[in-house]
């Protein structure tokens, strides 16, 4: 039976056909990799996520995470898939070989978690924190930190959190007041409250290692005092830290994942931490982990979007309403929804945007890669500033748009979809938090607009408009969309030198939100174009669909930008100009 959880065929067409994943494997951290490692690997994920995430998944939605005793209590099946998860080497599964993991390829790991995040994406984010928590000490702790959280990590001993905002703070880390004094033995003690937590509490594992941005007094105002510090939940002797459950969030949906308000230090005179990097360097540190997490995030919002595809595309399949069009027997047979033309549109629609989704972060992934194991120095740097560029785009477009496609799945089955006898308005729900957490779609709007577009003079934005053109040059057959693309990459740079040109940072930004709508489905075009080209002269019914969903997008998405890019080149103020309330 073919899954619903995620397409294989399409893994592997990416991964394989497209990225050539199997280049990576003559490098030598991934020397002892083969084909069949990754197909081994991608199997095991699958049959984990199908046997161990997915049947808990409606469980964990509809009886959230709560206390008794002052415990969090999770559904039956959670600590047993995220047992599985870690003893299956998933959290080390691109971790180096010489800090205990497997050295697969970033891309290959990231593969791997998609199927875990489409079959539960409230389970799999326990595992999914971990592993940047992981990440980020590799990069930046000592060898001491490294040696003493790493381990029991990466084997399931301990879990990972991300501790940012604050009640009064939310996303403006430079009103951060959470403090860190030194003590005499070189450690920290933290106090403050940290809002917005997930997995922050919880009987899943031994040990929770809190990763906490604070300010050590003294230190520059702003986001350039902030310091980064490891507090664990226990510490080496066995006793509670001093952090506090002090409630959990309720939420729409992902209600899988415990999500609390903590207090560092309420009982004396603070929790016990350790400084991760230099004094003052959080929150570059933090960015280690939230930009993996921001890619990670939008190959959750493009999971979500497949499985809602699949789900809602074999329930049109199956369910019988209506005659063809024209039909005026009204005896004969009933047909398959999927036979109606505005069915096809919606399951079309879904495809163009869950598949774009996936391969969208699946290419930022194969940067990841580059960056860490090009053979040469101008390569790495190459990739990690197209990475730069491309984040907030492949962590909001999937975000925006498979939420779509997952409001289109509920449209599909129509009034069923609306309840609870199927799993799609779940889909819906969970995937509406991903617009939202790791960096709102205006956060990252403004960083793709005020930071991405014009660092170091636009050397960034130009490697990527540089990087589609070498993909039009190639286009061949695809003539047609390949002119507008190229139409489309002339739109960007001319708005980008308006909006800038304007003299005013408050009219530049004003509408940078349309401008990452407008540049993402330019960027998700350029992906679309990518895939065609890889599938060469295959015949089959996969690359018949692939080629129907990029006509798709080339039809009727690409042109929206154009009238994006005419507002933005207008300068509209009409948002500055009002007086909310």
């Amino acid at each position: 039976m073919t899954s619903r959880i995620l397409d294989r065929a399409d893994l592997d067409f990416l991964l394989h056909d497209w990225l050539r994943v199997g280049e990576l494997l003559t490098r030598e951290p991934f020397a002892e990799h083969d084909r069949d490692t990754i197909d081994a690997v991608l199997d095991l994920a699958e049959e984990i996520a199908t046997e161990r995430f997915a049947p808990h998944n409606r469980a964990a939605d509809e009886a959230e995470p709560h206390l008794e005793d002052g415990k969090v209590v999770l559904v039956d099946g959670v600590r047993e898939a995220v047992t599985a998860f870690a003893e299956a080497g998933f959290i080390a599964a691109a971790v180096p070989a010489d800090h205990g993991g497997t050295g697969l390829p970033f891309t290959v790991a990231r593969a791997a978690l998609a199927w875990f995040q489409a079959a539960n994406i409230g389970t799999a984010s326990y595992p999914f924190l971990t592993t940047a928590a992981v990440n980020l000490l590799l990069a930046h702790g000592t060898p001491e930190q490294v040696e003493t959280w790493v381990p029991p990590m990466l084997d399931g001993r301990a879990s990972g959190t991300m501790c940012l905002s604050e009640p009064q703070a939310g996303s403006s880390l430079a009103d951060i007041t959470t403090r860190a004094e030194p003590a005499d033995d070189g450690s920290y003690r933290i106090t403050g409250t940290k809002m917005w937590i997930s997995g922050g509490e919880h009987e899943l594992t031994p040990n929770i290692i809190h990763l906490v941005l604070a300010k050590i007094p003294g230190g520059p105002a702003g986001v350039k005092g902030i310091s980064l510090f490891a507090v664990p939940r226990y510490l080496a002797d066995g006793s509670h830290n001093d952090v506090a459950l002090a409630g959990l969030n309720h939420k729409m949906g992902y209600r899988g994942t415990v999500n609390t308000l903590l207090n560092f230090g309420e009982k004396g005179d603070g929790a016990v931490g350790w400084l991760v990097g230099g004094e003052h360097r959080g929150l570059a540190a933090m960015f280690h982990m939230m930009n993996e997490a921001r890619v990670g995030v939008g190959i959750g919002a493009a999971a979500l979007g497949v499985t809602g595809y699949l789900h809602s595309l074999e329930y049109a399949g199956t369910r019988t309403q209506g005659r063809a069009v024209g039909g005026r027997d009204v005896t004969s047979p009933m047909v398959a929804i999927s036979q109606h033309s505005d069915v096809k549109r919606m399951l079309l629609a879904q495809k163009s945007y869950a598949e774009a989704g996936m391969a969208l972060g699946l290419y930022c992934s194969r940067l990841v890669d580059e960056k860490d194991t090009a053979p040469d120095d101008d390569a790495r740097a190459r990739a990690a500033l197209l990475l730069d560029v491309l984040t907030p785009i492949a962590k909001s477009w999937p975000s925006q748009w498979c939420l779509t496609a997952n409001d289109l799945a509920i449209q599909v089955l129509g009034g069923s979809g609306y309840t609870r006898d199927f799993p799609v308005e779940q889909f819906y729900r969970d995937n509406r938090l991903n617009p939202i957490h790791e960096g709102t779609h205006g956060i990252q709007a403004i960083d793709l607009l005020g930071r991405k577009a014009v660092m170091r003079d636009g050397a960034g934005l130009d490697l990527l408009l540089t990087t589609i053109r070498e993909t039009t040059a190639r286009a061949g057959e695809h003539g047609e969309y390949a002119a507008a693309l190229e139409a489309a990459l002339g739109r960007i740079e001319k708005t980008t030198a308006t909006l800038h040109g304007a003299g005013d940072p408050d009219v530049t930004l004003a509408n940078a939100s349309v401008y990452l709508e407008a540049v993402g489905h330019v960027v998700v075009a350029w992906i679309w174009l990518e895939q065609l080209l890889a599938l060469g002269d295959r015949s089959d019914r996969f690359a018949e669909g692939k080629r129907a969903a990029a006509r798709y997008f080339f039809r009727f998405e690409l042109p929206r930008t154009g009238p994006q890019f005419d507002l933005l080149d207008s300068l509209d103020t009409t948002t500055l100009d009002w007086t909310a309330g």
